[in-house]
């Protein structure tokens, strides 16, 4: 499904795309194109672009072709989706300790969405971290 979003392919892009994006969140995809929990990734996304195109903007940047944000953002995990609005990262406590990026496949769309409003109606508040509306610290029930 990554063929259906645009790529980023060079680092300037990367900045670019934050950069001149003025009214909404940019939402990036890192990761590779061959995974198979980007592919799942790349499909929610997929679904849910047309739906959140007035007030967000997806992208798909692979790691290996463009790793200059790899140390800067610590994209070691296989996907890694991070937001930005107005040229500032925006936080998510998920409930997971890691507010800076979400690290696994989220296959709900509808979870999605929600998740990328509350982003946008925080960020267009100033707030720099948002609280997910759903809590995954349970995720993996044990």
């Amino acid at each position: 499904m990554s063929f259906l979003l645009p790529h980023l392919r060079t680092g300037w892009a990367v900045d670019q795309a934050i950069l001149n994006e003025e009214d909404r969140v940019v939402v990036i995809r890192f990761g590779h194109d061959y995974c198979p929990v980007c592919m799942q990734m790349d499909e929610a996304l997929a679904k849910i672009a047309e739906k959140v195109k007035n007030f967000a903007v997806v992208y798909l940047v692979d790691i290996s072709e463009v790793p200059d944000f790899n140390t800067m953002y610590e994209l070691y995990d296989p996907c890694t989706v991070m937001t930005f609005f107005r040229n500032k990262h925006i936080m998510i406590d998920l409930g997971t300790g890691n507010n800076n990026k979400i690290n696994w496949a989220l296959t709900n769309t509808q979870e999605l969405i929600d998740l990328i409003e509350t982003v946008y109606r925080g960020a267009r508040k100033g707030r720099g971290l948002v609280v997910s509306p759903k809590d995954y610290s349970t995720k993996y029930r044990y």
